[in-house]
């Protein structure tokens, strides 16, 4: 790639930005329960304000990205996110706690769809490339932003989580400047018109359904891991450890995903990806409706998944962006609101029902299975063609 390390590096830190802000301060919970005299759900309440200003805020900076510019909505969105975090740092107060915490959610959304956006504009020959280096970095996110809270909530308090939040976005406030600037053209079309084009575009659509369907697999099995392990009588470090594996899968799909495309090209492996996807989900659907002694018959086909993952968004997020270049913001955002629209329903349906947890599990991934498959047909226009009867005469001409 001929792309810099650095610049590499500073949208790989915008990429990741989201996740170090949503899990980092998880582990200071009952600290701030503590601090701020109150009961565990209303600071749980604070992830969920946080997740709803994740869904909201991501078409809003898309559409203003397209209009104004990249660099400009990017600085303004950090800056945001940044005087939210310093207020965190100093709230005593649990609506302050709340407030801030779903500004902090608005802000934090323009990184999260303008490095998107950036990828296709600036780097659109490298952007798969690109796209498949960057987001086996993103899955790392969840799963160290919780230890360096522990490391700062231990040593320094909770307070510090949101000042080392502040000084990340003030870094990222002075790198956003010193970017070129991007000329924006005139737009012949408005905001409707390209949200209307979107969802009439069967590549965008298709391959956003399966961005989403695949991350809502994720947060299925996210939401009913740790209850399914408690009923089979697993620990909380247990259940904190089981965390472990499907992160260094999703990592390795990612990595040969990359590796596979470069060499067969996208269409070939992403029919692969979603028959392993669809072994492991009914693996898994086939485990779930039995009664288990271990966790390992749903843990081991889900990392399974989790490599179909970790190869598959690369590969549809790139094809999803790169088939609207006219508002890749726009689409960027509008593809990112509809996957936490998506997964958060997943979600919500497993922890509804979250006495039967190892059942609906199965059940939820299976059903986003089959939405994988529902947005692989509606993308690709020429599928029929894999289906249509040989010409014989062809074949025989053919030997």
């Amino acid at each position: 790639m001929n792309i810099s390390k650095l610049q590499l590096f500073y949208l790989a830190m915008l990429s990741m930005l989201g996740f170090v802000a949503t899990d980092m301060y998880l582990p200071a919970f009952k600290a701030m329960e503590v601090d701020f005299a109150t009961g565990p759900e209303q600071i749980a309440l604070s992830l969920t304000v946080f997740l709803v200003g994740m869904a909201i805020g991501q078409l809003a900076w898309g559409l203003m990205s397209d209009k104004f510019g990249h660099r400009n909505t990017l600085a303004a969105g950090l800056a945001l996110f940044t005087l939210a975090s310093f207020g965190l740092a100093f709230s005593d107060q649990v609506w302050q706690l709340l407030t801030l915490r779903f500004i902090q959610a608005i802000g934090v959304c323009a990184p999260a769809v303008i490095w998107q956006a950036m990828v296709i504009k600036r780097h659109s020959s490298q952007s798969q490339q690109i796209f498949a280096t960057i987001m086996p970095l993103v899955a790392l996110s969840p799963a160290l932003a919780p230890q360096l809270g522990v490391l700062l909530a231990d040593n320094f308090g909770w307070h510090s989580i949101f000042i080392a939040l502040t000084v990340i976005g003030l870094i990222l406030v002075a790198a956003t400047f010193a970017q070129g600037n991007d000329s924006v053209e005139a737009k012949q079309t408005s905001i409707g018109s390209d949200i209307k084009s979107l969802l009439r575009s069967k590549s965008y659509l298709g391959n956003v359904l399966m961005f989403a369907t695949a991350s809502a697999a994720f947060f299925a099995y996210l939401t009913g891991m740790p209850e399914i392990m408690a009923q089979l009588g697993y620990d909380a470090k247990d259940i904190g450890l089981s965390f472990i594996p499907q992160t260094i899968a999703f990592m390795l799909g990612g990595y040969f995903g990359k590796v596979s495309v470069k060499k067969y090209g996208d269409e070939k492996v992403l029919r692969q990806i979603i028959g392993l996807f669809s072994v492991a989900s009914l693996l898994i659907f086939i485990a779930s409706q039995w009664a288990l002694t271990s966790i390992w018959p749903i843990l081991a086909p889900f990392c399974l998944i989790a490599v179909a993952n970790g190869a598959l968004y690369p590969i549809v997020v790139n094809r999803a962006l790169a088939s609207a270049k006219q508002s890749p913001a726009t689409a960027a955002g509008l593809q990112n609101s509809l996957q936490i629209s998506i997964s958060s329903l997943s979600s919500a349906l497993v922890a509804a029902l979250a006495s039967q947890a190892q059942m609906v599990t199965g059940i939820a991934i299976v059903i986003c299975m089959a939405g994988l498959w529902v947005g692989y047909i509606i993308s690709n226009r020429e599928l029929s063609q894999h289906f249509s009867a040989p010409d014989n005469s062809r074949v025989v001409s053919d030997e």
